[in-house]
C-alpha cells in the first residue's frame, strides 16, 4: 500500500479541516500558530508533498529549491502575492488560491470600514471612552455623507462588484470604478457602474475604495501624488493589500488634513503599521479581517483542502493560479 501523502498546515486553521485533510493525509499540522521564519518554514516542509498556507507564508525560488519533494501550496486566501508564480511554475509546483467564497463577506467589511471612517465612528468612540463627552454640539464629530455620494472603486473585481452593488442599491450612491480591463456593458449596468480614468476618479470620488490586487507595478500606486488630487472632505479605504497605499505618505496627509480621513485593514509589512499611522487620529485601522467571518474562513480552509486532495487524486484542482510545468520525480 503506498503511504499517504504527507502535508503542512502552516498555520491554525479551522479543526473540522484540519481532520477532513487527516483522513487522507498525513498531517502535520501548526494549531499552535507559530509565525515561522523563513529558515524554519523550509525546516517544517522537509519531506513535505503539500502545503496549505494561510497567505503569509513567502513561497519562492530559494524555499523550492530546497524543498524538492514539494508538489503543490494550496493558500487560504484570494491573494497570492506571497507566491513566486513563474518560479513555482518552472519548479513543476502546482499553486492554488481561495476565490469566490470570500467575496461577498469581505465587500461586507469594505463598506462597514467605508461607514466608519466616513462618521469617525473610531475617533468618536476613543472620545468616549476617554471621558471627554460632556456635552452635545451641533459639529460633534459630524462626518461625511455615504448616502447619495460618489464612490470611487479602484479594483473591480468580485469584491469591487460587491462594494458597488451595496453602494448603489443599498445607498443610493453614484459609483465610479478604475480597472486593469473595463467591465462588460452588461456588468456596468448590473453594478450602475461608470468607468473612469484614475486621475479623474481620484479627484471625483467622496470615498475611495481600494480593491485592487497587489503586483509590484500597483507597488504604491496610492502615494503623495495620488493623495494630493483627492478632495479635502474625502475618505480613503483599502481591504486590498498594504504595499499599495505608501502609508507614510498618507499618515502625513492625513496629520495635515489633505484629506478627511482614511481606512485600513492592510498594512505594507503587516503584521507591522507604520508609526505614524499610530500618531494621527482620523483613521481607522483594523487587523487584515475583511474576510473574518467564522463561516467564511471556514468555507476558505475547505477551498484550500478541496484543492490538495484534487491534486493528490489526479483530478484538475478547483482554482489554480498557475499551469506548472512537469516537475522530476
Amino acid at each position: 500500500m503506498n503511504a499517504k501523502p504527507r502535508i503542512l498546515i502552516a498555520r491554525a486553521i479551522s479543526p473540522e479541516v484540519v481532520e477532513r485533510l487527516s483522513q487522507h493525509f498525513d498531517v502535520q499540522s501548526n494549531q499552535d500558530d507559530v509565525a515561522w521564519s523563513q529558515p524554519e518554514l523550509i525546516a517544517q516542509l522537509q519531506g513535505k508533498d503539500g502545503v496549505l498556507t494561510t497567505g503569509s507564508q513567502t513561497i519562492n525560488a530559494e524555499l523550492l529549491a530546497a524543498c524538492p519533494q514539494l508538489k503543490i501550496v494550496a493558500n487560504m486566501a484570494v491573494g497570492y502575492n506571497n507566491f513566486d508564480v513563474p518560479a513555482m511554475t518552472a519548479a513543476g509546483v502546482q499553486g492554488t488560491n481561495a476565490p469566490d467564497v470570500l467575496t461577498e463577506t469581505t465587500a461586507d467589511f469594505g463598506f462597514a470600514l467605508l461607514m466608519a471612517t466616513a462618521r469617525r465612528i473610531t475617533e468618536s468612540e476613543h472620545y468616549l471612552r476617554a471621558g471627554k463627552w460632556n456635552a452635545w454640539r451641533y459639529d460633534l464629530f459630524a462626518g461625511a455623507e455615504v448616502h447619495g455620494s460618489t464612490l470611487g472603486i479602484i479594483g473591480m473585481g468580485r469584491i469591487g462588484q460587491g462594494i458597488a452593488r451595496r453602494a448603489a442599491y443599498g445607498f443610493g450612491m453614484k459609483v465610479i470604478y478604475h480597472n486593469r480591463s473595463r467591465l462588460s456593458p452588461e456588468l456596468e449596468a448590473e453594478c450602475k457602474a461608470g468607468y473612469m480614468g484614475k486621475q479623474e476618479l481620484l479627484k471625483s470620488a467622496d470615498h475611495v475604495m481600494l480593491v485592487l490586487p497587489y503586483t509590484p507595478e500597483n507597488h504604491h500606486s496610492i502615494g503623495a501624488a495620488e493623495i494630493a488630487l483627492m478632495k479635502p472632505t474625502a475618505t480613503l479605504i483599502n481591504i486590498a493589500r498594504g504595499g499599495i497605499v505608501d502609508d507614510g505618505a498618507l499618515a502625513k496627509a492625513l496629520r495635515e488634513r489633505r484629506i478627511a480621513a482614511a481606512g485600513l485593514d492592510v498594512f505594507e509589512g503587516e503584521p507591522a503599521v507604520h508609526p505614524d499611522l499610530l500618531t494621527v487620529d482620523n483613521v481607522v485601522l483594523t487587523p487584515h479581517i475583511a474576510s473574518a467571518t467564522l463561516g467564511t474562513r471556514l468555507a476558505m480552509a475547505d477551498l484550500a483542502a478541496s484543492n490538495l486532495l484534487a491534486f493528490f487524486e489526479g483530478r484538475a484542482v478547483p482554482t489554480p493560479v498557475n499551469q506548472p510545468l512537469p516537475r522530476a520525480a
